[in-house]
């Protein structure tokens, strides 16, 4: 094996005599454009527009969801058996919020789940909303 460029360190084992060697992979720095043609491109989030509101809020209204008071956002309540079932829930949206890096406000009492979803970058409703309450539907089978 070619360790050049990494670490190597030898740890004495805790009161004996013992060496174990330990290869560390090198630590890789890049530097990334923040400015220019190179810089990475962030896509704004927008809010819905009346058209989309009509047509993506309205399976999930169907489906129990319902407008916040003094807030574009929508929210559901979620029930389960006990706790366990509502945290296996939860888990599951957890990892599907971290893949769309967009994450919901919840509230989880034994059997309950309560979640709201909005998007703060835009201030209101957008498809990142529409999207998560849908894949909730899907797990909350």
């Amino acid at each position: 094996m070619l360790f050049s460029k990494a670490i190597i360190r030898t740890l004495l084992s805790v009161g004996g005599s013992e060496a174990v060697t330990v290869i560390q992979p090198p630590i890789i720095l890049r530097s990334v454009a923040t400015s220019g043609p190179c810089a990475a491109k962030k896509m704004a989030v927008v809010k819905l527009n009346a058209g989309e509101r009509s047509e993506l809020l309205t399976p999930l209204f169907d489906k129990g969801w319902t407008m916040v008071d003094n807030r574009d956002a929508i929210y559901k309540e979620f029930l389960f058996k006990d706790f366990s079932e509502s945290w296996g829930f939860m888990s599951r949206i957890s990892l599907k919020a971290e893949q769309m890096n967009h994450h919901p406000e919840w509230f989880n009492v034994y059997n309950k789940v309560q979640i709201t979803l909005a998007t703060h970058d835009c201030g209101g409703l957008s498809t990142k909303d529409v999207k998560l309450a849908t894949f909730i539907e899907s797990v909350a089978k």
